[in-house]
């Protein structure tokens, strides 16, 4: 498991880093946001879990709101937007691989093995068109692996002190930001279907992400009541 976790996270990865050649930034942070919905469909399929019908409905939004940024009826389904879709895919079920090893495995070792299993995947990928990075590429790569590393450390600390549901909805800014840079850096305008499925996707996976914390404390407490009646 740890190696097919390994696996998936390298492929999304290398899918990733390829579309963000090839597609827009906001559009690829739009599509982003349809990680949490293949989350679902794979938790129920794979784990078999219980969604019911809100949640459902909500599935049914967000997949409409990924039609309304690809428009594949007049050809909007390029290269780089497969790649974002297949890489949130391949996310959503190494996050399904996980739910399953944190049954036996703690979170440190984890993360790990991911980290260990993802190196000689990405080598063998990288090995025929490899080029050692000038100071400048390398003080890139170094600069993105400190944000990357402080973007896990900001959301772990904004997810122990708040809620998910509260947290949520400031994921949305990644659109407005990717649209910002993408606009000064690179003169990319998106369009408005970007936004308005961008959005329509963010509301989805929100809604999702908010009822599930829901079922979990509402699970919680339950328990708990249960617990204190057998004491």
């Amino acid at each position: 498991l740890h190696f097919l976790r390994g696996g998936l996270q390298a492929a999304a990865m290398l899918q990733f880093f390829t579309a963000l050649g090839l597609t827009p930034l906001a559009k690829v942070a739009a599509l982003q946001f349809t990680i949490p919905l293949f989350s679902t469909i794979l938790a129920l399929i794979m784990l078999r879990e219980t969604i019911r019908f809100r949640r459902i409905a909500a599935l049914g939004v967000g997949i409409v709101g990924t039609l309304i940024i690809l428009r594949p009826d007049v050809g909007g389904l390029d290269l780089g937007s497969g790649l974002v879709i297949s890489a949130s895919m391949s996310w959503a079920v190494a996050a399904v691989v996980i739910k399953v090893l944190s049954r036996t495995d703690s979170s440190v070792t984890i993360t790990v093995y991911g980290t260990l299993f993802m190196l000689p995947f990405t080598l063998m990928a990288a090995l025929p068109y490899w080029q050692a990075p000038t100071l400048e590429q390398l003080a890139w790569l170094v600069a993105v692996g400190a944000l990357a590393s402080t973007h896990n450390l900001f959301v772990a600390q904004a997810l122990r002190d708040a809620e998910v549901s509260v947290v949520m909805p400031f994921d949305f800014t990644k659109l407005i930001w990717s649209a910002i840079i993408g606009y000064l850096f690179f003169a990319e305008v998106p369009t408005v279907w970007t936004w308005i499925g961008g959005f329509t996707i963010f509301a989805s996976a929100t809604y999702i992400t908010y009822r599930e914390s829901r079922v979990r404390m509402g699970s919680s407490v339950q328990d708990a009541d249960t617990n204190r009646r057998e004491g």
